[in-house]
């Protein structure tokens, strides 16, 4: 704790030269838990700077269309936002967003994983700091796959889950055999579903922006998931996303859940899960084609260009994204429960390093490529989206259409024929086609 100790004493001895410039700072974010926790601990911040901090905390869906709003209407609602990898480099070129190339050296912006830094930033400057990095993994119960006497590989396929869900499922104790995000949203059920496809060999566009939906693979994709799902997935699956399916794995009714890295420290918290003694981790699914079904995603701050409290939403960024915020949730919270995924020196922290999920969360994070993460080629960088303008208001209704079929209000194939044309309606009329 001791680079902790220094810079609260150092900004300690200046608060009171600082106090009279005091901001209050109004920050949008997410309601996931490592946020909740942050908010929990901004004391701390306002101890040290003076600086108070008023939170709009929103689900997920509403943070992204709230700070988008803003963003391009200059609305000004906000000094600081939550933002991702996808609205990061758009938002950057743009010049919405204040460049984040003069933190201090303490701060050690170096230190960040560079798969982080790259996405988070533009022709090489970075525009939003990672409050925590994250791909996807399976986590599972390790108790109900011994009962169904199967093994989980290190690295499995999508075959080897969908038969353990099957044999995992127990209705009568409404056991789930797997939990999966079929909510409506880009960032929701559609960054796990095109993360999924690209396992299959599917893609958004072909080299000419073509939207892909009627093709095979992407029938495949769908197909399995959804036929999955309705054999071992819980009633409803069509409205869950990220938060409804931590619920249900802490409560014990899911097998298996592939979700975030992030939510590894929810489902070990024994405070807060009921099985947390009983849960193992692999990587996310593949189908032998040389991709694997993880994402890379970052949640993010950023400030957007024009506040009047640029200086003081700094301080906050450099508060909450550093090295001592990470010791001073240690303190707290314990090791497994600080930020993950965004500093190359927690990976080499010997107190972080037994931690349980730390390796194949950094596994997850390294082996996914926003550069190539198409059996065949694609036009786009991203993963579990497209980095282009237009991909949010696509992908949220092609994902509305998605869980219309998960629901059972549409037939696969009736979903992917929609989709397919309301994407090409929406490239030729952005003048890619």
């Amino acid at each position: 704790m001791k680079l902790a100790k220094a810079i609260f004493g150092a900004t300690a001895m200046s608060l009171a030269a600082t106090v009279a410039f005091a901001e209050s700072l109004t920050i949008a974010t997410v309601n996931n838990g490592d946020m909740i926790r942050m908010q929990k601990l901004t004391d701390d911040f306002t101890k040290q700077t003076g600086h108070s901090v008023e939170w709009v905390t929103l689900e997920e869906n509403v943070l992204r269309q709230r700070v988008t709003t803003d963003i391009t209407t200059k609305g000004g609602q906000f000094d600081i936002m939550t933002i991702g990898m996808y609205e990061t480099p758009i938002w950057g070129k743009n010049g919405w967003l204040v460049p984040l190339d003069d933190l201090s050296a303490d701060y050690n912006a170096d230190d960040i994983l560079p798969a982080m830094k790259g996405g988070l930033s533009y022709d090489g400057t970075m525009f939003a700091s990672p409050f925590y990095g994250e791909s996807s993994m399976i986590m599972y119960r390790t108790d109900l796959m011994e009962k169904a006497g199967m093994e989980m590989p290190e690295a499995p396929s999508w075959s080897f889950i969908a038969k353990a869900a099957r044999s995992m499922t127990d209705r009568d104790n409404e056991i789930n055999g797997i939990c999966l995000r079929g909510k409506a949203g880009w960032g929701e059920g559609g960054a796990f579903i095109t993360a999924m496809s690209n396992s299959f060999g599917a893609r958004w566009f072909d080299e000419d922006w073509n939207a892909q939906f009627d093709t095979r693979e992407w029938s495949d994709t769908l197909n399995f998931f959804v036929n999955m799902m309705n054999d071992a997935g819980p009633p409803g699956y069509a409205t869950n996303g990220f938060n409804e399916n931590l619920s249900l794995f802490q409560q014990g009714k899911c097998g298996m859940w592939i979700d975030a890295t992030v939510a590894a420290s929810f489902v070990t918290n024994p405070d807060d899960s009921t099985v947390a003694d009983k849960v193992g981790f692999s990587l996310a699914p593949d189908n032998g084609m040389g991709v694997r079904s993880n994402w890379l995603w970052a949640w993010a701050l950023a400030i957007p260009a024009g506040t009047k409290k640029e200086a003081a939403a700094k301080e906050f960024i450099e508060w909450a994204t550093s090295n001592s915020y990470i010791e001073l949730v240690a303190e707290k919270e314990g090791w497994a429960n600080v930020p993950p995924g965004a500093r190359t020196s927690l990976y080499e922290n010997p107190e972080y390093k037994d931690i349980p999920f730390a390796k194949m969360t950094l596994d997850s994070i390294l082996s996914a490529d926003p550069n190539n993460s198409t059996v065949d080629p694609s036009p786009y960088v991203g993963v579990q989206f497209a980095a282009i303008p237009e991909f949010a208001g696509i992908a949220t209704e092609v994902s509305q259409e998605f869980s219309a079929a998960y629901a059972g209000q549409q037939t696969v194939a009736e979903a992917l024929a929609k989709a397919q044309a309301l994407t090409n309606d929406a490239m030729e009329a952005a003048g890619y086609r």
